[in-house]
């Protein structure tokens, strides 16, 4: 899909886009969910979902999954944070579609959702990444939550953002490595424009740029 003709649906589906964003921001602000101290949690939620509004012509490959790639950015962590199950997802999917599309929304959001752990290690293990790996689409909306995650890390001093920054560029190789999968299928790929960024936020050498994304 060209920018442009994902640009276009992004217009023809304006409306929708706003309901569904402002539902994932009540269904966070319900639990009372914050990011960082002083934000609410639609703000994390905004930030992934720009990175949608800019790169998703590069995965989207049909008009009908433009509402689920969105439904899946901004109710990544609806499960996982907002006390939803997967029926619930499915459920609220279906206000602005219809079956498949729901289905395939839901399918991001459960992919996307850490597993049971005590640590950060058992809660996204090899299980975890792959059921995102096997997910239309979620490999992007993860990608997308990373940079929005780094991004927020890099935003700011503090003791917590560097503490971050450093666990985030531990975990990179591990991280891409995990997401990446041999396949012809373009829903399942992740833009080098998106990791491009993630190393130039992450790696201090840019002669280590290559090697990483190896």
């Amino acid at each position: 899909m060209t920018e442009k003709e994902f640009q276009n649906l992004i217009g023809k589906y304006a409306k929708e886009l706003e309901e569904i964003k402002e539902s994932a921001h009540a269904l966070h602000d319900h639990v009372n969910q914050h990011y960082g101290e002083e934000h609410p949690y639609g703000f994390h939620l905004d930030m992934v979902a720009a990175s949608v509004f800019k790169y998703g012509h590069l995965v989207c490959q049909e008009e009908r999954d433009v509402l689920p790639l969105f439904f899946g950015a901004y109710y990544h962590d609806s499960i996982e944070d907002a006390r939803l199950t997967y029926n619930d997802v499915n459920k609220v999917a279906h206000r602005w579609m219809g079956d498949r599309q729901s289905y395939m929304a839901a399918e991001i959001v459960y992919a996307l959702t850490n597993d049971k752990g005590r640590t950060r290690a058992e809660r996204a293990g090899e299980k975890y990444y792959q059921g995102i790996r096997e997910t239309p689409y979620a490999p992007f909306v993860k990608l997308a939550d990373r940079l929005a995650n780094i991004t927020y890390s890099c935003s700011k001093s503090s003791e917590y953002n560097e503490h971050m920054r450093t666990i985030y560029r531990l975990e990179l190789p591990h991280f891409l490595e995990s997401l990446s999968k041999v396949s012809d299928d373009p829903r399942l790929s992740l833009p080098d424009v998106m990791v491009d960024t993630i190393l130039d936020l992450v790696i201090e050498k840019p002669g280590n740029l290559r090697v990483m994304k190896k």
